[in-house]
């Protein structure tokens, strides 16, 4: 039997924890920050968790990290 194939996109962008959630970054740093209010760029520093509709969709790239 062949093994399940990993979407690498997927595997490079996001991390699933022990209890199952899906982490990932925050989005909407990479470009236009002085647009951007210093609140938004402050409370977009680090991971966050996704919501559950999106981690249903990211599990479905990553068999093997259910």
């Amino acid at each position: 039997m062949p093994k399940m194939k990993t979407k690498s996109s997927a595997k490079k962008r996001f991390k699933v924890t022990a209890t199952g959630k899906v982490v990932s970054a925050q989005a909407g740093k990479r470009h236009g920050m002085i647009k951007r209010t210093r609140k938004f760029i402050r409370n977009a520093r680090g991971t966050t968790v996704m919501s559950e509709p999106d981690q249903k969709i990211v599990k479905q790239f990553m068999p093997y990290d259910r």
